[in-house]
């Protein structure tokens, strides 16, 4: 039997005075209404009950009757005025940040570890998330940097040989705010349809729906320098290679080259790869100054990933223009980014930017295809480019700028992130390629 409107939860609805789309066009799913009903979730008391996956609550309403189910007591606002009901699980309190959804079908704690997504809420777009819990071996690197996780359904069981300890457990414990059972395919549309939304995660009952949209609508992302929250505090050596159960690449180098390696928010399988290519390699923060860089006698620098708007950071592109063209350098997302900057191009804001593991991307010089895995909101317009600087690779579904190569400056770099951590491994030929660099280099 359909509960009346009297009694019924709304999953979603839209604040009066907001976007008029939101109630010409709500989820399938959903309830579009004018005025702040009086929900389950506000009345309701939460229980203990412990299953599989953690901590969840079951809950007792004010009919008297215990439901041995939890109800909605989270909410995520949009700065396009909607409100989507949900359930909470890891950290409990209020989170602003960007939402952006991941199409990656696993690896999500590969993705909650990415510095690249800080400032952000990862929605994934695979409904079901936690089976395979989480294990030490899969971070990429020492903490969670993003705001939150908005998934589908959470897994009420783990199954794999690795876990550790479950997905909420793991959020607990770091301070991470999740949510679940939430309409994610209708949120995704809006993404795709509207482009990259603020919003607020929020677990307190205090705060009104208009208390929370304001926060959403304040709070800016653009022209924020998030590297600096992200790097690391002084230079380190890295010696760690792919584990050997998981080394595809048999060949090894028979070199050795020293690396200096940025870090503007590094992954952990970036430094293995290289090393695993037969580097050894220096981590050196963000503000490091190139002179002291060029110094320890480089055989190539890296800059790597990272999160955030490259304009945001122009000490970061001062130092790639004091080092292009005098060692080979490699540039990964936030690097091909300040590479594209310090040449004297331009780069933009996506509308809702890259994220997942099955991107396609297509090499111009050979025409070979690889599926890639890609974290990214800006990306560099090759018109703005100067002369001599080669458009090496496209993303296939927006024929966006995925790689560069200019050699008279030695120097190479790609949008997306070759040690495909989630991800395939298709574009691992890019760290031979670098590789090689160094090696005619030193002829």
């Amino acid at each position: 039997m359909a509960m009346s409107p009297a009694t019924a939860s709304a999953p979603f609805r839209c604040l009066s005075g907001t976007k008029s789309r939101c109630a010409a066009q709500p989820s399938p799913n959903s309830v579009v209404v004018a005025a702040s009903p009086v929900s389950l979730r506000s009345r309701a008391i939460g229980v203990l009950a412990k299953v599989a996956s953690g901590v969840q609550s079951a809950s007792v309403v004010d009919d008297g009757a215990q439901r041995p189910w939890k109800l909605s007591d989270a909410r995520l606002v949009l700065e396009d005025g909607s409100v989507w009901r949900a359930k909470s699980f890891g950290a409990s309190g209020t989170q602003v940040g960007e939402v952006v959804f991941n199409t990656s079908l696993t690896g999500y704690q590969e993705i909650l570890t990415d510095p690249s997504y800080a400032g952000q809420f990862v929605l994934m777009t695979n409904p079901h998330i936690g089976n395979t819990g989480v294990n030490p071996d899969d971070e990429e690197s020492n903490q969670c940097f993003l705001g939150g996780l908005i998934i589908r359904n959470l897994s009420i069981c783990t199954s794999n040989w690795r876990c550790t300890e479950t997905l909420e457990e793991y959020l607990i414990k770091r301070n991470i705010m999740g949510i679940y059972d939430v309409d994610t395919r209708a949120i995704t549309r809006r993404l795709r349809e509207d482009g990259s939304l603020i919003g607020v995660l929020s677990t307190d009952q205090s705060r009104t729906d208009n208390e929370l949209l304001k926060m959403a609508q304040n709070w800016k992302i653009v022209g924020v320098d998030l590297i600096s929250g992200v790097t690391c505090d002084a230079p380190y050596e890295w010696s760690d290679k792919t584990d050997s159960d998981w080394e595809f690449k048999r060949d090894q180098s028979n070199g050795t080259f020293h690396v200096v390696a940025y870090d503007f928010g590094i992954k952990h399988n970036i430094l293995r790869r290289l090393t695993s290519y037969g580097c050894k390699i220096t981590v050196v923060p963000a503000n490091w100054p190139a002179s002291e860089v060029l110094n320890l006698k480089p055989d190539g620098v890296l800059f790597s990933n990272g999160p955030g708007d490259p304009a945001a950071v122009p000490y970061a592109v001062k130092t790639v223009q004091e080092i292009i063209g005098k060692v080979p350098v490699f540039g990964i997302c936030m690097g091909h980014q300040l590479i594209g900057q310090a040449l004297g191009g331009k780069t933009f804001k996506m509308k809702f930017g890259h994220h997942g593991g099955n991107h396609p991307v297509c090499d111009l010089r050979s025409g070979r295809v690889d599926i890639s895995a890609q974290n990214h909101n800006y990306a560099v317009d090759p018109k703005s480019l100067p002369e001599g600087v080669k458009v090496t690779h496209i993303n296939l579904n927006d024929d966006s700028c995925a790689g560069l190569q200019y050699p008279k400056m030695k120097l190479m770099s790609l949008q997306y992130h070759p040690e495909s951590s989630p991800g395939p491994h298709d574009s691992d030929t890019a760290f031979g390629e670098f590789i090689e660099l160094m090696k005619s280099n030193r002829l």
